[in-house]
């Protein structure tokens, strides 16, 4: 069965908390190197949450789906969940301020009224595909306000007419308020026309009052514009004039001081805004990573771009005090070592299991099920009798086979005459006959003749803790004796090659015959084997060690280990 896109989730597995405005999604999942109770548990308790509550569950996984699943899930046509690689808290969890993004073209006095209205300190410039183009803040408003003394400056920055009409709050009597202004000086006519003919040069913006010798010249001096203050009235001469000379009007109600002094503000944003090195983050970038790069930037604001580099909002250091953590619901596990990575950045809610009460705390009481029955499965089907909810054909048969599996097929001695009935029960609703069933289901998991031996290791692999000693237990489970003498000839030297690279004490492999109902343990590292002598009081060369009647790492490996690593 097609798993999905793992490469990919990474970017993308938390892209639903963009369009929850209302509820944080809470995500259920299992352990690592998931086996099928974990990866069927979560979907039918997540089908049974959404069914309770009314939506916001959704099942995840914490690593790859192994065959015997992939078999499960096709024959139910069951989705495999979404996979998970971490549960750190990215920049999608930050309440990102939606800050609209502007255009370039827009002047300065529009962008600074649009920073007190909307009380920021930094507007986004972004194209029409949301590209960010650019940032401006007030104090680069202030910068172009106070320190540019370039008469040019207006021109230079390729000012719209329709932005110093705006600044200005003026009107064009003649021209064109779509063009740009390109070239020349900003003058302010304070003289008589004979000594403004020495200052006034093709091109330039002349600033002036209602006297009509002052406007002619500035016209017949190839002024590209005048500007009249005081809503002063023009002639129709000067008007025809500065058609003929295509020189622009604009009237504007300011005196001419006003007037000079707010025009600079007409002056697009583009201009001024910084376009280069900025400092970006996108959602799927982790917080703990970003932290350190806010900390060294003076600036306080920060754009957000998504998967596609479009603009999406703005942060500050202040929005990392108000994060939202992951909300997970755990099945099948309660050891940190086999959490999801990233287990201390989430806000776990419940945890439901079977195994022995493990190493995993939590800062706020939740809501832990744990009981001594062979799968967790089991403890799902049971919820939804308590609820009095009808289970659906496909969620009856995962959970079947779940149990099926955790069981192995009621052999394992951790099955309970509890797991059993749920089982029969569960078998009535799908319509699926167990023992035909179990025997496909197995032997699609234990057909790993094509498989590397890293994969097979590492398919059904726990890791456990005991004081400071770590060691890890892999699982293969076959019908077939031929079967599991392949695998051993591939995983030891395979074991014996890596094993110093595994950050472990310690490693064991269960070779488990589910027809003979015994297991070859095979073991790796220094007191490996006097570890397993002593918890099963076994003598001799320990060349090989079977283990008859043993086939539950769980009930039967595990404590036996446990007990003789803790004296």
């Amino acid at each position: 069965m097609n798993e999905g896109n793992d490469s990919g989730a990474k970017k993308s597995q938390w892209r639903i908390l963009q369009n929850m405005e209302d509820r944080i999604p809470v995500y259920i999942i299992g352990h690592k190197n998931p086996d099928t109770d974990s990866i069927c548990s979560a979907i039918a308790y997540a089908d049974l949450k959404n069914k309770v509550h009314g939506g916001g569950y959704y099942a995840a996984r914490a690593g790859q789906i192994n065959q015997e699943t992939q078999y499960v899930l096709k024959f139910f046509q069951a989705p495999a969940p979404q996979y998970i690689e971490d549960v750190m808290t990215e920049v999608s969890d930050i309440e990102i301020r939606k800050t609209k993004g502007v255009s370039g073209k827009i002047s300065l006095k529009k962008a600074w009224n649009m920073m007190r209205e909307l009380d920021v300190v930094t507007l986004p410039i972004t194209s029409e595909n949301d590209e960010l183009l650019g940032l401006i803040t007030i104090g680069d408003i202030a910068t172009a306000y106070m320190d540019v003394y370039d008469n040019c400056i207006l021109s230079t920055a390729g000012t719209s007419y329709k932005n110093i009409l705006e600044t200005l709050e003026a009107k064009m009597v003649v021209g064109d308020e779509e063009a740009t202004y390109e070239k020349g000086e900003v003058i302010i006519a304070a003289a008589n026309p004979d000594v403004m003919e020495d200052y006034i040069h093709e091109g330039d913006m002349v600033i002036l009052g209602n006297r009509y010798e002052s406007q002619l010249c500035a016209i017949e001096m190839g002024a590209d514009c005048i500007i009249v203050c005081m809503d002063a009235k023009v002639s129709r001469t000067i008007q025809k004039m500065a058609q003929e000379h295509d020189c622009n009007i604009i009237v504007t109600p300011y005196d001419t001081f006003t007037a000079a002094r707010m025009i600079n503000q007409s002056m697009p944003i583009e201009y001024f805004m910084k376009r280069n090195d900025l400092t970006t983050f996108h959602l799927a970038d982790k917080t703990e990573d970003i932290k350190g790069v806010m900390g060294k930037k003076r600036h306080r604001d920060f754009p957000i771009l998504d998967e596609n580099d479009c603009y999406v909002g703005m942060i500050s250091r202040r929005n990392l005090l108000n994060l939202r953590k992951k909300q997970l619901i755990l099945v099948d596990h309660n050891e940190v070592s086999q959490t999801v990575d990233g287990i201390e950045f989430a806000h776990i809610l419940e945890i439901i299991d079977h195994h022995r009460i493990g190493t995993l705390e939590t800062l706020e009481p939740v809501l832990f099920r744990n009981q001594p029955l062979g799968c967790t499965a089991t403890i799902i089907y049971q919820m939804y009798q308590e609820h009095g909810i009808e289970i659906p054909k496909n969620i009856a048969g995962l959970l079947m086979a779940a149990i099926i599996s955790d069981t192995l097929m009621f052999r394992s001695p951790t099955c309970t005459p509890v797991d059993q009935k749920a089982a029969e029960d569960l078998s009535e609703i799908c319509g699926v006959e167990i023992e035909e069933f179990a025997v496909d289901m197995f032997g699609a998991g234990s057909d790993l003749s094509s498989k590397e031996p890293k994969e097979i290791f590492n398919q059904d692999l726990k890791r456990f803790e005991v004081g400071d000693i770590e060691f890890i237990v892999s699982q293969i489970n076959s019908m077939n004796s031929i079967e599991l003498q392949e695998i051993k000839e591939k995983i030891v030297p395979y074991l014996e090659e890596v094993f110093e690279g595994l950050g472990v004490s310690m490693a064991f492999v269960m070779l488990t015959n589910i027809v003979k109902e015994s297991t070859e343990l095979l073991c790796f590292g220094e007191k490996s084997k006097d570890v397993v002598k002593e918890a099963f009081q076994l003598s001799g060369d320990m060349k090989r060690i079977i283990l008859k009647g043993l086939v539950s790492r769980k009930k039967q490996l595990i404590p036996s280990l446990v007990s003789i690593l803790q004296q």
